[in-house]
């Protein structure tokens, strides 16, 4: 027991973990969300600007930019983790700075990455299966919110932000004690969709 802070050693090593998960996933979001805005006001700038991220037809974002998925709520999709991402990293911060959040912060919280992990799967389905093109630097953006979903949810289950009735208890801590088996799955479903989806370009590279 931590006799300053009032931890178990489990409780401590869930706190860090987590902050840690968040603080990368957040910079690398950021990171992308900042490149990618970069690169569509220089492109409307300079019609002529060559995009870092354009490889090939099938890993483009320029042309994913020019879609309409590329703007669902009338501006660059990046701004929105602009927006989004420092407050992953500030609450990375917070956590690894042992500061006792309230419940409702917890909750909110995660409601938030609920909403962006539901965000990246439409995006990644569009991706896939409507546009036909992929953006290096969005995929490191579904990269990276997969694990902020996963490890925030675990550790709210963990420290009780999202209670549990009794009869779930067994099943709960169960998934808990085996989480990593979660989220490598979260990731396998995402490599099999796009493997699956382009399957016919990445044949060719074998």
């Amino acid at each position: 027991m931590d006799e300053t802070f009032g931890e178990t050693a489990r409780e401590l090593n869930g706190r860090v973990t987590t902050g840690l998960v968040l603080l990368l996933g957040g910079i690398v979001g950021l990171a992308a969300s900042f490149d990618l805005t970069y690169e569509r006001i220089a492109s409307l700038t300079d019609p002529s600007h060559a995009i870092s991220c354009d490889f090939n037809p099938v890993l483009s974002c320029g042309t994913v930019m020019d879609t309409d998925q590329a703007s669902v709520l009338g501006f660059p999709n990046p701004v929105i983790g602009l927006m989004a991402f420092p407050f992953v990293l500030f609450t990375a911060v917070l956590l690894l700075s042992r500061v006792d959040l309230p419940r409702w912060i917890l909750l909110t919280f995660n409601l938030g990455v609920l909403g962006g992990l539901g965000f990246v799967s439409w995006l990644i389905f569009q991706s896939v299966y409507r546009i036909g093109v992929l953006c290096p630097w969005c995929m490191g953006v579904w990269a990276a919110v997969l694990p902020i979903f996963w490890f925030t949810t675990v550790y709210n289950l963990r420290n009780g932000a999202i209670r549990v009735g009794q009869e779930w208890r067994g099943p709960v801590e169960d998934l808990l004690r085996y989480h990593w088996i979660g989220l490598t799955v979260l990731y396998g479903v995402i490599v099999a969709i796009v493997g699956m989806g382009f399957w016919d370009y990445w044949s060719t590279l074998f």
